[in-house]
């Protein structure tokens, strides 16, 4: 045990040295809670659309007023001609484009009905698809409107309905910052493993003190483990510092335990930080371990399930990602926060991480042990 405290002190002692890494330790969580959790959405406000009323009429001047009321659109622009309209969306300046046919309003008192023109940029299948249940919508409503208007009725009502009262449980409010913050303090906790153990090993090969390592009678587990230490309690202090930023700026409720959290956390980053110690015992630079923690970044993020349901992915691809530990550490940061689920729930989770921690570690203390 003093072997492996005496390796503790001197990475707590590097660590200090580094202001580099000392920045990269308090400024990383701070900017990512502050601007990610904002900037990763999918909520969709203020969509811009190009207006063509052709008809003027008292109807489409109610239908364009309803539309701009809502806060999901902005009329940015309006033309009598739909070619503007058209172009407005190859320039990407409108997200929508509307157009009334002329005699809209006498068609509608005459036939019972009328026809609208919408023009929706679908770049972005599902904003576009978002956007247009929004305005379809509105267009509903002011369908039932005006039925109601002719009819002299106070309200459109039904004949026949039936009520439905909608309950949402675990983010009641809709909030997707909520639903953003655990998955971004994944990436976060990710981050700051794999790049502080990766570096943390090359800078030996790089200075030369690996050499002086190598002749000492220190075991390789001890040497190792000396090594995982001091980053899981660095990456547990981001965890609480990220938690914190969440819980102040976005009153994020953490409903579940904290105690399982952080115990899950520690199982996550023996993993996290053996692979990162695995690829500094490949790697030869600092250089070569940016960018092979990079590549696996990526696909761990991508696979993760932050930005998409892992439920619609290619079944191949769900059982890729039953190796991602990023994926299984986001369901259980998303579980434990918002739903309060305990660890009966989370049985799959732990079993999994088990085997990947495992793997991961034989692996950093069999390459270690190859190469000295």
């Amino acid at each position: 045990m003093r072997t492996i405290f005496y390796v503790i002190q001197k990475e707590f002692i590097q660590v200090k040295r580094n202001k580099t890494m000392l920045r990269m330790i308090l400024m990383i969580p701070m900017m990512q809670m502050l601007i990610l959790v904002f900037a990763a959405t999918y909520d969709i406000k203020n969509l811009n659309i190009f207006l063509v009323d052709n008809d003027l009429s008292a109807t489409s001047r109610k239908l364009v007023s309803k539309i701009d009321a809502s806060p999901f659109f902005t009329i940015s622009n309006s033309s009598f001609n739909p070619d503007e309209g058209e172009r407005e969306l190859l320039r990407n300046k409108a997200n929508m484009v509307l157009v009334i046919p002329s005699e809209f309003e006498r068609n509608l008192i005459r036939d019972d009905k009328a026809s609208l023109q919408l023009l929706i940029n679908a770049i972005d299948g599902s904003a576009a698809q978002l956007g247009y249940s929004y305005i379809a919508s509105v267009i509903r409503d002011f369908n039932k409107n005006i039925i109601a208007d002719w009819k002299g009725l106070p309200e459109f009502k039904a004949p026949y309905q039936i009520n439905t009262t909608a309950r949402f449980w675990y983010n009641t409010e809709l909030e997707y910052k909520w639903y953003m913050a655990p998955g971004v303090l994944a990436i976060l906790v990710t981050l700051i493993g794999l790049f502080l153990s990766g570096m943390s090993l090359v800078k030996e090969k790089e200075l030369g003190t690996i050499e002086q390592l190598n002749v000492t009678p220190i075991r390789k587990i001890q040497f190792i483990t000396g090594k995982l230490i001091p980053f899981i309690a660095i990456a547990l202090f981001d965890l609480a510092f990220g938690l914190l930023i969440a819980k102040v700026v976005f009153n994020l409720p953490i409903v579940g335990s904290l105690w399982l959290l952080f115990s899950f956390g520690i199982l996550y980053l023996i993993g996290i930080l053996a692979l990162g110690l695995f690829i500094s015992t490949v790697a030869n630079t600092q250089q070569q371990v940016m960018f092979v923690t990079y590549f696996f970044m990526m696909i761990f993020i991508l696979m993760g399930g932050i930005f998409t349901p892992v439920d619609s992915m290619p079944h191949w691809a769900q059982l890729v990602d039953e190796a991602n530990p990023v994926f299984h550490f986001m369901r259980i940061m998303r579980m434990v926060v918002l739903k309060g689920s305990g660890f009966n729930d989370l049985i799959h989770e732990f079993f999994a991480l088990c085997i990947i921690g495992a793997t991961f570690l034989i692996l950093a203390v069999w390459r270690y042990k190859k190469t000295t």
